[in-house]
């Protein structure tokens, strides 16, 4: 059943939007694809307004950073509450502008999220009624998610070996 509606929704969201859908796949029987940020407001109306998708509760907005690629990926998790089904939708951006039409305009609840993403990872969410920093102080001027920063504070002495004896 799973495999069927997501089948059906990949046919859907083509027929619209045609090559910018890419990368489908089902982890876990949990579709996933790709756009891309010129079209993401779009994509994400058409999930949430369209009778055939009705996509219409956001349950998570997230980014990942991939250093390996320069990117970050902004995640959007959805949910259609009335056929209890998941679809997740990523926009990669470059990491050195990431900017990325806001999702307010379609979910209040979406103002948190982007603004704890834009806290942690950097992602400018344009057109946002407030966006600043949620989770940390105003003054800190990096973005702790990140991967380009250690898991450790290399000053650390009681990590060093020689006081173990190793």
């Amino acid at each position: 059943m799973v495999e069927e509606t997501n089948h059906d929704l990949v046919t859907l969201l083509s027929e619209r939007f045609g090559e910018k859908i890419k990368g489908v796949n089902e982890p876990y029987g949990l579709l996933t694809f790709e756009t891309t940020k010129d079209v993401i407001i779009d994509v994400l109306r058409f999930l949430k307004e369209d009778a055939n998708a009705a996509f219409n509760y956001l349950t998570d907005l997230t980014a990942v950073h991939y250093p390996e690629k320069a990117a970050i990926a902004v995640v959007y998790h959805l949910y259609n509450m009335v056929g209890k089904i998941r679809i997740r939708v990523k926009v990669f951006l470059h990491e050195n502008h990431p900017d990325i039409p806001t999702a307010t305009v379609l979910w209040n609840g979406a103002n948190w999220m982007e603004r704890e993403t834009y806290d942690l990872f950097g992602v400018k969410f344009e057109g946002h009624p407030d966006l600043r920093r949620i989770l940390n102080m105003d003054e800190l001027n990096v973005h702790p998610m990140l991967k380009q920063y250690p898991l450790e504070d290399p000053n650390r002495v009681d990590k060093k070996d020689e006081y173990f004896g190793r």
